[in-house]
């Protein structure tokens, strides 16, 4: 039987602040330890920061301190951001920590001592206007596979195969855009296609989502397993290796046994034995992570877990990436909000809420659409859970609850009954059931007291004891409410306790209403969410362009485009215009059409599920992968023609005389598919 649980989150990087998309994973594994906690488990959260490699090294360097003194200042920084949006960690360490140090030298030992460890010669990229060779994440280029531009060295965040930087097409150094020199130097590797046999095993074991797991066994584990760069040759912010000087274990080597070197501090805090935590069958260690990391967490790192005798996962928890309003964060847009920026403006506990209603435990991306965030804080917080204690406590200042629970036709129990759902729910990692679940108590509840009028029995003196009575249902209502939201919404579950001087210790809580106590003078818990607070905190991120010093526009443009293609001067009225149907649509997908040397076949979506196929002369100017979620201008009443690729049902629109020279037309931020154009 499990006796402990030992949770982290992946280890932010100390090189830059956390933003929106990082508190996706460490809000998840917040509300799903707080959980666990509000249960009676014995859980404890682990982090640190990952604060070696090339980036800090060069960072320090431009900034002209120690790497000590970077990894310091950010990693105060990060704590701050953390704890801003009510993250508790257990212990929150570095990477650079001698616990760390201890445990790579361990592990390192256990792996010499498998004879897995091979030295092989190894060209790697150079920069020479940093004077550094380059760790993966510090190159990009095209990716070799599927041709993706825009990609790091290690693996493809489009295909998900793994390479090696020099594969990539294109190269250029990340530290100062330099193209990359070839050298060669020794390296050690670990072979972890001698543990394949364990590794499939245990990748299909259900410590995996099965999709991960399907994933894994179709694109890495049906073939042999490469070897493990795991060292990087001076200079390099690391720890050498003790066994070959000059060396330094790769980031990735020391960055997942972060997670020992924590749980090591937080034992020696505690006075408590390592082993109990990290080499024994009753405790169960949960990772959360993102899906781009899939690769090192489910073959390397169990890899080296197995051989130096550790705990396996139990469970790897793994999700997607944020989007915004349908697409990936951007400083020119503005989406991409730092965590500091936004606590400037808006309360925490809406996006733990709102990351709360979108997580279902799988792997896909979740979006925040900013009008649906307003609306739904709105009228879930504010209007659902947070309206029937505004609307009940007042009313018991003075009376405080009644002495015994009132009839309530059953609300109390039916929700009391609920909580195992929800449980489960968040067990299972599923918080948008729960939310789901939370609700409908809500909705039940709030009829309840639209049916009960309380503001109307406060008129009539004669009525003070139905008053009290409907008063006191409402509020345990809430009260349960606030129980099952506490792991999402700890500073409400908090500000109820001390409302009904009655603190929430535990998930238990929730099967007993209180009463006879007396209720403190109500305050408000959360105000509604204004969009311009959402508009403010996103004209703050927006990156703003360096004013540039121009001659009116007219005096710049060419007259070239209309010697080439004159203006039509045979005019159509505006009722002809008008049967012309244009509507916004997305590319959802995109793909070359061999047999075509100008067309790609496109698929849009004009919202809902309508779908179109449109086959379009832009191959010259675009390659698949950069159409893809990108929004464009359709022809949708066109007659349908049936090509020799198949049925084209639309046009896209754009201009240029063709070839390369072809520039989709595409709508102003805030069109939506579907919209018709006017």
């Amino acid at each position: 039987m499990t006796q402990r649980i030992l949770v982290t989150s992946a280890l932010p990087y100390a090189n830059g602040p956390i933003h929106l998309g990082h508190l996706v994973e460490y809000l998840q594994t917040d509300i799903w330890v707080r959980f666990q906690k509000l249960r009676g488990r014995r859980c404890i959260y682990l982090c640190a920061d990952d604060t070696h490699g090339t980036a800090i090294m060069i960072s320090a360097r431009k900034e002209g301190v120690s790497e000590e003194d970077l990894i310091a200042r950010m990693q105060k920084a990060h704590l701050d951001d953390f704890t801003g949006f009510d993250i508790e960690f257990d212990n929150y360490g570095s990477t650079n920590s001698e616990e760390t140090r201890q445990i790579c030298q361990e592990v390192w030992a256990a792996l010499r001592k498998a004879d897995l460890v091979v030295e092989k010669e190894v060209t790697q990229l150079y920069d020479p206007v940093a004077g550094t060779f380059l760790a993966d994440r510090f190159v990009k280029g095209t990716c070799p596979y599927c041709k993706t531009p825009d990609q790091y060295g290690d693996n493809c965040e489009s295909c998900g195969r793994t390479y090696g930087p020099s594969d990539l097409i294109d190269p250029k150094s990340t530290l100062s855009g330099a193209t990359p020199e070839l050298r060669s130097a020794r390296h050690l590797f670990v072979s972890i296609e001698k543990l394949h046999g364990f590794l499939e095993q245990w990748t299909q074991s259900g410590s995996l989502q099965p999709e991960v797991a399907n994933y894994l066994k179709g694109h890495f584990l049906n073939q042999p397993l490469l070897d493990w760069d795991i060292s990087r040759p001076a200079p390099y912010f690391g720890f050498e290796i003790p066994d070959s000087p000059g060396n330094y274990w790769y980031v990735w080597f020391d960055a997942p046994i972060g997670y020992i070197g924590s749980t090591l501090q937080w034992c020696k805090r505690h006075g408590e034995r390592l082993d109990d935590w990290w080499r024994n069958p009753q405790t169960e260690i949960h990772h959360f992570i993102g899906k781009d990391i899939t690769y090192f967490h489910t073959l390397f790192w169990p890899a080296m877990l197995k051989t130096a005798g550790f705990n396996l996962p139990a469970k790897v928890h793994i999700h997607g990436f944020l989007t915004v309003n349908g697409q990936k964060m951007s400083k020119s847009r503005g989406t991409f909000v730092r965590a500091a920026t936004y606590l400037k403006h808006l309360d925490p506990a809406y996006l733990r809420y709102y990351y709360a209603s979108k997580l279902t435990g799988g792997v896909e991306d979740i979006d925040l659409n900013l009008d649906e965030f307003a609306a739904k804080v709105n009228a879930d917080l504010v209007g659902n859970v947070v309206n029937l204690a505004a609307r009940t406590a007042k009313f018991l200042a003075k009376t405080g609850l009644s002495p015994e629970y009132p009839d309530d036709g059953g609300l109390f129990a039916q929700a009391a009954a609920d909580g195992d759902a929800i449980a489960a729910a968040y067990d299972e990692g599923d918080y948008n059931r729960a939310m789901r679940l939370v609700l409908a108590a809500g909705d039940r509840a709030n009829q309840f007291i639209e049916r009960s009028a309380p503001w109307n029995l406060a008129k009539d003196p004669g009525k003070a004891r139905q008053l009290q009575d409907v008063s006191t249902i409402g509020l345990n209502l809430f009260r349960q409410l606030a129980i099952y939201l506490a792991p999402v919404l700890p500073r409400l579950a908090r500000q109820t306790g001390e409302l009904m001087n009655q603190p929430i210790t535990g998930w238990d809580d929730a099967k007993t209403p209180l009463v006879g106590k007396p209720v403190r003078r109500y305050e408000h818990m959360m105000v509604r969410l204004r969009r311009e607070q959402v508009d403010a905190m996103i004209e703050e991120s927006r990156e703003k362009e360096p004013a540039v010093e121009t001659t009116p526009a007219a005096a710049q443009d060419s007259d070239a485009p209309l010697k080439a293609e004159p203006l039509v001067e045979n005019y159509i009225s505006i009722d002809e215009f008008a049967k012309v149907d244009l509507r916004i649509a997305r590319i959802v997908a995109a793909e070359d059409v061999p047999e075509a040397k100008k067309l790609l076949k496109l698929t849009l979506s004009l919202g809902g599920d309508v779908r179109r196929t449109v086959f379009a002369g832009i191959k010259a100017a675009y390659k698949p992968e950069q159409l893809v979620g990108r929004l464009v201008v359709c022809v949708v009443n066109l007659a349908p023609r049936q090509m020799k690729f198949g049925l084209s049902e639309g046009m896209v629109l754009a201009s240029g005389p063709g070839g390369s020279e072809v520039y989709l037309l595409s709508p102003d931020a805030g069109a939506k598919p579907g919209e018709r154009i006017h």
